[in-house]
């Protein structure tokens, strides 16, 4: 895990609301690289590529039969490798260095080293919707049904922080890291947008944040590279980019 720097506040003026999907919008990704464009997919099975600076919409891919619940970019279509070790619907992947990491509604995380042939599972004792790595791999990020989000050390799997005060009981929501790693950010049930400072855990003003979605956030994802955007997406159908006031572009 990277040294926090002291996080920063979080971007809350909204910039652009991106508002084509008919139906809950279940993930929005920021794309690789400078990431100029995001991609959406939701409950109308399709995914939507956009400007996010502009707010417009540029391609959509509609030839997918159901809906859409998560986005991973491959270099083809070939299958690698089944993995099938979980017994309950597998809610969270993430593809990284070598390694692949799930989180199932039985309560595990599981990840598998597929340069070792090696499997760590960590029983997290809740469904568990969202597992997301440090940079360094060190530790990741653990969203479960009972309202936490949790820090947990990747070779033990022992807990290194709790992250309270959110609603999240019945739906998928993501949580992430903000700029540098240095604060964590979720969204809830209740159409709020939390976040945290890293090491403290203590929830960054305003606490208790405003009421941003009409329904649950599904979805939430710091840019990659600009400290001052993210994106936020939610059962209401719309996604939001939101920016701090001084930002430009």
């Amino acid at each position: 895990m990277g040294t926090s720097q002291g996080p920063k506040a979080l971007a809350r003026n909204l910039h652009v609301t991106l508002a084509n999907h008919k139906g809950p919008v279940h993930v929005a990704r920021y794309a690789k690289g400078i990431a100029k464009y995001v991609l959406t997919g939701g409950q109308d099975r399709t995914v939507r590529l956009w400007n996010p600076t502009l707010g417009t919409e540029i391609k959509v891919y509609a030839a997918h039969g159901y809906e859409v619940l998560s986005l991973c970019v491959a270099q083809n279509r070939q299958a690698i490798q089944v993995l099938d070790e979980a017994r309950d619907a597998v809610q969270t992947l993430h593809i990284s260095h070598g390694t692949i990491m799930t989180g199932s509604v039985d309560g595990y995380v599981r990840t598998y080293d597929l340069r070792m042939g090696q499997l760590r599972s960590d029983f997290i004792g809740h469904p568990v919707t969202s597992v997301i790595p440090t940079q360094d791999g060190q530790s990741y990020l653990v969203t479960t049904l009972d309202s936490h989000v949790r820090l947990m050390d990747a070779s033990t799997g022992t807990l290194l922080n709790d992250f309270t005060g959110h609603s999240v009981k019945e739906y998928r929501c993501r949580s992430c890291f903000g700029h540098g790693e240095a604060s964590v950010i979720c969204g809830d049930e209740n159409g709020m947008v939390w976040a945290w400072d890293l090491l403290d855990a203590k929830p960054l003003p305003p606490n208790p944040p405003p009421k941003v979605h009409d329904k649950v956030i599904m979805w939430v994802e710091h840019h990659p590279v600009d400290d001052n955007e993210m994106i936020t997406a939610g059962g209401d159908g719309v996604v939001k980019v939101w920016r701090h006031p001084d930002s430009t572009g």
